[in-house]
C-alpha cells in the first residue's frame, strides 16, 4: 500500500467508498474492523490500526463490523470489481502519465463508456477524479517535503499545466499549493 497514514485516516473520516477493498481499519478500543466507507461513529485517531486485507485484521484479533460487513468484501469474487481494482492500481503506479478515458479504456480492454460507468459504480467517482486525487496526494508530499518549485511539482505529478493543477489542488484540499506549503512549514516549526 503506497498511501500515507494521513491519507488513509482522511479516507476513514470522509467515509470514502473508493478506498473499500484497498485497506481496512480496526479500532483497538472496540476490537472491530471496518471498510473506509463505514458510516459508524468516527474513532479517535490514536485507536486506529490499518490493514491491507480483512484476513490480516482478523488474524490480529479484530472482528468484522456488523454495519459495513468488511468480511464480505473479499469473500465474494466479482470480476468487475477486480477490473476496477486493476484500473486503480494502474493509475496509482502511472499517475504521472497523460491519461485520457480513451487511452485508459484501450489499456484495460473495455470501451470508454463502460469504463466510466463501471469505475463510477464501484468507487463513486470517475477515473479522472480518482487520478486527480492521486496526483494531488503526490503533490502534497512534494510540497511538504521538498524545496522544488510549485511549477516543477505540477508537471512532476502529471498535470498538463498550472491552471488545472491549481484548480484541482484547491478542489481536493481547500487550499492553494502555496498556502498548503506554508501551512506545512508552520506545522514543522511548532
Amino acid at each position: 500500500m503506497r498511501m500515507q497514514p494521513e491519507n488513509l485516516w482522511d479516507a476513514v473520516i470522509s467515509c470514502r467508498p473508493e478506498y473499500d477493498g484497498i485497506f481496512f481499519y480496526g479500532v483497538k478500543t472496540t476490537g472491530i474492523f471496518c471498510r473506509p466507507s463505514c458510516k459508524s461513529k468516527p474513532p479517535k485517531r490514536e485507536n486506529v490500526e490499518f490493514f491491507r486485507t480483512a484476513r490480516e485484521a482478523m488474524e490480529k484479533g479484530f472482528r468484522p463490523c456488523k454495519r459495513c460487513r468488511p468480511d464480505l468484501v473479499e469473500a465474494v469474487y466479482d470480476p468487475l470489481e477486480k477490473t476496477v481494482r486493476e484500473i486503480r492500481e494502474l493509475l496509482e503506479r502511472e499517475y504521472r502519465d497523460a491519461w485520457t478515458l480513451d487511452s485508459l479504456a484501450r489499456r484495460v480492454g473495455v470501451s470508454p463508456f463502460h469504463l466510466q460507468r463501471l469505475f463510477k459504480k464501484y468507487t463513486g467517482i470517475s477515473p479522472k477524479q480518482y487520478l486527480d486525487r492521486i496526483r494531488v496526494e503526490a503533490a502534497q508530499r512534494l510540497l511538504a517535503d521538498s524545496g522544488r518549485t510549485i511549477t516543477d511539482i505540477c508537471f512532476a505529478v502529471g498535470f498538463s499545466g498550472l491552471t488545472p493543477f491549481y484548480r484541482t489542488f484547491r478542489q481536493v484540499t481547500g487550499l492553494s499549493p502555496r498556502a498548503y506549503r506554508n501551512q506545512c512549514r508552520s506545522w514543522k516549526r511548532k
